[in-house]
């Protein structure tokens, strides 16, 4: 699997109910043994199983929008998770925050990037995000 953009999360971008700058938008540690990706089908956070989920979500900070090389990129600062403890983890999620996980909208499945996978063991994570220089993703 590479690193890709929920389809449900494309068209709610297109929407405008989801912008990736102005919203809160958080990252959590993934457990693939305990989690199917399903880039299609999936749409809220509720999608992905509480065991599946590893330490607690950070919200992604100094996030950007550029149009490099007639792409658009979206950017975001390294995100550190503390004191870590769980199962192996391989991906990251990023949804939109809501204060419920069945309206929290899925944005993106990350499995490519520096810090990944990692075995928890308490102390920090840092995922360094993969897409060229730095880049979350481009589209």
């Amino acid at each position: 699997m590479s690193n890709v953009l929920y389809t449900r999360a494309k068209l709610k971008i297109l929407q405008a109910t989801i912008n990736l700058v102005s919203d809160d938008i958080r990252a959590v540690l993934v457990d693939i043994a305990a989690y199917t990706f399903d880039r299609d089908a999936h749409e809220f956070l509720s999608s992905v199983p509480g065991g599946a989920r590893v330490g607690s979500p950070v919200a992604l900070g100094s996030k950007s929008l550029a149009i490099i090389t007639n792409a658009i990129e979206f950017d975001a600062a390294d995100t550190v998770f503390t004191a870590v403890t769980g199962a192996t983890v391989e991906a990251v999620v990023l949804y939109k925050y809501n204060a419920s996980d069945a309206l929290a909208p899925l944005v993106a499945y990350i499995d490519t990037a520096t810090g990944l996978p990692a075995t928890p063991v308490g102390t920090n994570i840092t995922i360094a995000w993969p897409n060229g220089a730095g880049k979350i993703f481009k589209w």
